[in-house]
């Protein structure tokens, strides 16, 4: 019996890192909590995980800007992308009726995803908190009766304990997609997806060039984002995720734009999912 895949997640177990872990790779495998991004990233560096689920981006709040910073430093290769729905549920102990909540906690990304509800009772005091999962654990260690936490279902499930109002995010289109990392070199047949990483030259257009090369080929560039290069001024690490259809396209273009830029680097190749 071959042993569990060990998956390093910020935060604590049925946060929503916990749950895309889950949607990627099924429920039988060991979560290893890790307190920040970072320390993931050194479990996995340090042998103590074989994986990493990364949030990148969210469809509100927008990219996680210090988790690109992550990825080039460490360099490991994304095997994977996760995009998980963000439904956020009031949940309280076993009893506890709507009523009897004078507090309401969770992390401060999730309280404002939920604005919208919570302005309809001022009278309810509003606390932040690290981890979403974390609030509903401590409601349940210390039978906090007069507290509601705002996770997900799995929190919920976990921590025993009861939804008082389901889906209460302002938008109901909210999603959260993770990267998945590893410390191995594998190859992903059929990959169809890449994230790539490059500074272009100060020759004028050279940007425009990169993208001309992405649309003559037929090649969709799903995700830009650029980040200043640290100490440099004028100088940006721009992150591209690109899709294709046809391999050879993909081939093509990356001999193209490598003329076209500096310190390129595939970060990942591996397969589109677009599931949410």
């Amino acid at each position: 019996m071959s042993a569990k895949k060990r998956v390093a997640i910020q935060g604590i177990k049925a946060s929503f890192h916990e749950e895309a872990a889950f949607k990627f790779f099924g429920e039988d495998i060991e979560t290893i909590e890790c307190n920040s991004f970072k320390q993931t990233f050194q479990k996995l560096a340090g042998g103590e995980a074989d994986y990493v689920v990364m949030a990148i981006e969210n469809s509100i709040a927008g990219s996680l800007l210090p988790n690109y910073s992550l990825l080039r430093e460490y360099n490991f290769p994304v095997i994977g992308e996760v995009y998980l729905p963000i439904k956020l549920h009031l949940m309280a102990l076993s009893g506890v009726k709507f009523e009897d909540i004078k507090t309401v906690t969770s992390h401060p990304i999730a309280i404002r995803q939920c604005g919208d509800f919570l302005d309809e009772f001022p009278k309810i005091k509003v606390t932040e908190s690290s981890d979403t999962a974390a609030c509903a654990k401590k409601i349940r260690d210390e039978q906090l009766f007069d507290t509601a936490a705002i996770a997900n279902n799995l929190a919920a499930k976990l921590y025993g304990l009861t939804i008082l109002e389901r889906s209460i995010e302002s938008n109901k289109k909210n999603y959260t997609r993770f990267l998945i990392l590893t410390d191995k070199q594998i190859e992903i047949k059929n990959a169809n997806k890449a994230s790539l990483c490059f500074q272009v030259t100060n020759d004028a257009g050279s940007l425009v060039k990169v993208l001309n090369i992405l649309a003559e080929l037929d090649i969709n560039m799903s995700k830009v984002q650029s980040m200043p290069v640290l100490g440099k001024r004028n100088e940006y690490n721009f992150y591209v995720d690109i899709e294709w259809n046809k391999a050879e396209n993909y081939d093509d273009a990356i001999r193209r734009i490598v003329k076209h830029t500096i310190n390129f680097s595939i970060m990942g190749e591996y397969l589109r999912n677009d599931a949410v």
